[in-house]
């Protein structure tokens, strides 16, 4: 297996032009804080709409909708568990949200994908322990399919780049 279809890069999810950002979203799909705001800001009132019509999204899946205004063409909003102290099935509901994000892209026959470190934020989900939920599913799942060839893993800071090298290894 090789990671050559993962790649760390630093900076402002909303700018990559890939064909899916991931959204950590929250179960109502609603505009918030952190990642979450900062995409439904750039896509502009098109994307509220568009989550509103979805009805929601439990903790460990995703949904899609149209990138609007964003240079992606699309927003995958993956519903990661609040941390809990590690012993609520945070784990398995993380990796979900993922799983649920890549087959998403995958039935879109979407190329590239970009994800944050979901629930990392106000979701309070351990840095290194999240992104090396993420690396391992994303690993898992790129063994067996061939979408999305590639897969970014957006770091918003240098905390970020050194926790997804530090999975990757």
């Amino acid at each position: 297996m090789s990671d050559a279809r993962i790649e760390i890069v630093e900076g402002d999810i909303t700018g990559l032009e890939v064909d899916a950002i991931v959204n950590a979203a929250n179960d109502r799909l609603l505009p918030g804080g952190g990642v979450c705001g900062a995409i439904h800001r750039a896509a502009g009132p098109g994307l509220e709409e568009a989550c509103l019509a979805l009805g929601g999204c439990p903790v460990g899946e995703a949904r899609i909708t149209p990138g609007f205004r964003l240079p992606a063409r699309c927003v995958i909003h993956a519903v990661g568990p609040v941390w809990r102290g590690g012993d609520q099935d945070e784990a398995a509901l993380l990796a979900g949200a993922y799983r649920s994000a890549l087959r998403l892209a995958a039935e879109h026959q979407l190329d590239s994908i970009a994800f944050p470190a979901i629930s990392t934020g106000i979701y309070g989900y351990p840095l290194e322990e999240a992104t090396a939920v993420a690396v391992g599913t994303i690993r898992d799942w790129i063994r067996e399919h061939k979408q999305p060839r590639r897969i970014f893993l957006c770091a918003f800071d240098a905390d970020a780049v050194k926790a997804y090298r530090a999975a990757l290894t």
